[in-house]
């Protein structure tokens, strides 16, 4: 039987006590406002298939029009780029398989990210890197 555990509570297993929490957050290509609609729908869905895949526990997932922002439990043999790494992966092939109109973008998302270990950040911090992702 699965344990249920508060997302900030240390987990265990035969050979580890750990508390990896990353708070991620990246933008479609050029900042477009592309995430809206069916677009956002699937992007939601893909990225909890993934999760779900990987055993990474999603604590929030936020789809905006211009960011995912994605609170996300993961394994110690996880890095944070890892994780949207496979994201980004994943929701650009399918979602620009899916909804020809995104092949118009000379890719799905930029390379940066903005990446912080779980804790208190505050909601500045998080704008301030979004609205530097213009022209990107």
């Amino acid at each position: 039987m699965k344990k249920t555990i508060t997302p900030l509570e240390h987990q265990r297993d035969e050979h580890r006590v750990h508390l990896i929490a990353y708070r991620l957050i990246w933008c479609p290509r050029r900042r477009k406002s592309v995430l809206t609609g069916p677009i956002a729908h699937r992007c939601r869905e893909l990225i909890r298939e993934k999760c779900q895949e990987k055993s990474w526990e999603i604590i929030q997932l936020d789809i905006q029009p211009e960011h995912v922002h994605l609170l996300i439990r993961a394994w110690p043999t996880n890095s944070a780029a890892e994780v949207v790494k496979e994201c980004k992966r994943i929701t650009a092939h399918h979602l620009r398989h899916e909804f020809p109109a995104l092949l118009k973008l000379p890719s799905m998302w930029t390379r940066s990210y903005f990446a912080s270990t779980a804790g208190d950040i505050s909601q500045e911090t998080i704008q301030r890197y979004i609205d530097a992702q213009k022209g990107i």
